[in-house]
């Protein structure tokens, strides 16, 4: 099964089966990651540009890696190397990469829709590595690929996901992601760091990491996003950690075998106390790394075919 759409802008856009299609393939290439041998000749031939607007780390690696594990020669573009810095507006990088025929274009922006900008006007299959507040589904991908091959489904899960929610665009991607596959989604955080609109995203509401995190069979810890706040969401980190911080006490209110996600990076004693987070019974943390690069070769497979079977018929058109 091909993708409907020919780029990955979000998980809002995907259905059900087209979620598991990517998690299917995604789980071969985690198996595929853990041999010695790891390089394939899928994408041979290709061309992935990596366009950066915000420093990344395990994101922009994990692509990077990805398109070489598939065969495709990769070229990795930040701010700070793009005429944006000039002056050039997005329409223009738009058509500059265009003139250079790459397949896919791996963008990250802090603003919400500028990846779909750039979508709109290029000829390659776009994937949308976070755009502001609004998505980061290669993230919500990649966590759904933890939990289900630790827990071996993800319907009927209870997933409490706490911290900073107004501002994640990761708990956006995972709220969308886990209600669909049939989940059940809690979002744990002050008043001050939820969104007006939370009570219409179809997941449950707390205010206080007692309540809910309890009998919770996964917790995702979220950083506070200081880079993107104007102004102060809450009284001091020391404070914050003591009510809102997961540590030991409160993840005994969980399932006695709950997992423990973040999706980096991390803030130890402020939204995750180090114990817990290096919990290697519990945290699945690492896991979360390594299957990034398996996802989103899934992706990357998947997009391409998708693009060749559209110059297919449009070769056939012709």
């Amino acid at each position: 099964m091909l993708l409907n759409n020919r780029h990955l802008l979000g998980i809002a856009e995907l259905s059900p089966q087209e979620i598991n299609t990517i998690l299917d393939l995604a789980d071969k290439y985690v198996d595929l990651n853990r041999e010695t041998e790891r390089k394939g000749q899928r994408l041979k031939g290709r061309t992935v540009v990596n366009l950066f607007f915000e420093v990344s780390t395990r994101t922009r690696g994990s692509f990077e890696l990805a398109a070489k594990r598939l065969g495709a020669d990769c070229i990795n573009m930040n701010a700070d190397g793009t005429s944006t810095r000039k002056g050039e507006t997005l329409i223009d990088t738009a058509m500059t990469l265009n003139a250079m025929h790459i397949d896919v274009l791996v963008v990250r922006h802090s603003a919400s829709g500028a990846v779909k900008l750039l979508a709109d006007k290029v000829n390659c299959a776009v994937i949308n590595a976070g755009d502001g507040q609004h998505e980061h589904p290669t993230q919500a991908l990649l966590d759904a690929l933890v939990m289900r091959r630790r827990t071996k489904k993800l319907e009927g899960l209870n997933v409490a996901i706490c911290g900073d929610i107004l501002h994640s665009r990761v708990a956006r991607s995972n709220i969308f992601l886990l209600n669909k596959l049939g989940a059940r989604v809690r979002v744990v955080a002050p008043l001050t760091l939820l969104p007006k609109d939370i009570d219409r995203m179809g997941c449950e509401v707390h205010t206080r990491m007692e309540t809910g995190v309890k009998d919770a069979d996964i917790i995702m810890m979220l950083r506070i996003q200081n880079e993107r706040m104007e102004g102060s969401f809450v009284p001091s980190a020391r404070e914050y950690y003591h009510f809102f911080g997961l540590d030991r006490a409160k993840l005994n209110l969980a399932k006695p075998d709950a997992l423990i996600m973040h999706p980096g990076p991390m803030n130890r004693g402020v939204e995750i106390d180090s114990e817990v987070a290096d919990d290697i019974h519990r945290s699945l943390i690492l896991n979360q790394v390594e299957f990034g690069v398996a996802v989103r070769m899934a992706c990357l497979d998947l997009l391409t075919r998708q693009l060749m079977s559209n110059q297919r018929l449009q070769d056939a058109a012709q």
